[in-house]
């Protein structure tokens, strides 16, 4: 599998502007700028690298999940995760992934064994580097 994304950024770094694009058409000249990436705390401006990096972990995370759950038996009915990423001294220092997850007859030990297995397995996890913690619960 080979994705494109194009960035395109005209200006200079505090008062530019940019935009995004995906080959798949998930976003189409999507702003992004000095301002939404560190003055934009409410997030209604436009994304940054380090909100698509969150994404990228979250989505990836809960696809892998739902391989690992039915490869062990289980069936999840919902994956919902919240990706917090912490962004410090110009580094991203974590990322923190708070899982809720309904999965029927699964105990809770298993159910954080398989989780850990999918954030350890994920692909996008695989390439950050920094701290990953996972805070799964059941409901």
């Amino acid at each position: 599998m080979i994705r494109k994304i194009n960035a395109v950024w005209k200006g200079n770094g505090s008062d530019g502007i940019g935009v995004l694009n995906a080959q798949s058409g998930a976003f189409n000249n999507m702003p992004y700028s000095f301002k939404t990436r560190f003055e934009n705390d409410e997030g209604t401006l436009g994304t940054n690298p380090e909100e698509l990096i969150a994404a990228a972990l979250a989505g990836c995370f809960n696809m892998k999940l739902s391989f690992v759950l039915n490869e062990a038996n289980y069936q999840p009915i919902e994956l919902n995760t919240d990706a917090i990423l912490t962004f410090q001294d110009g580094k991203i220092i974590s990322v923190e992934l708070i899982l809720k997850a309904e999965i029927p007859s699964i105990s809770e030990n298993k159910f954080i064994e398989l989780a850990e297995e999918a954030k350890v397995n994920c692909p996008i996890s695989g390439v950050l580097n920094c701290k990953i913690i996972l805070k799964p619960t059941l409901i």
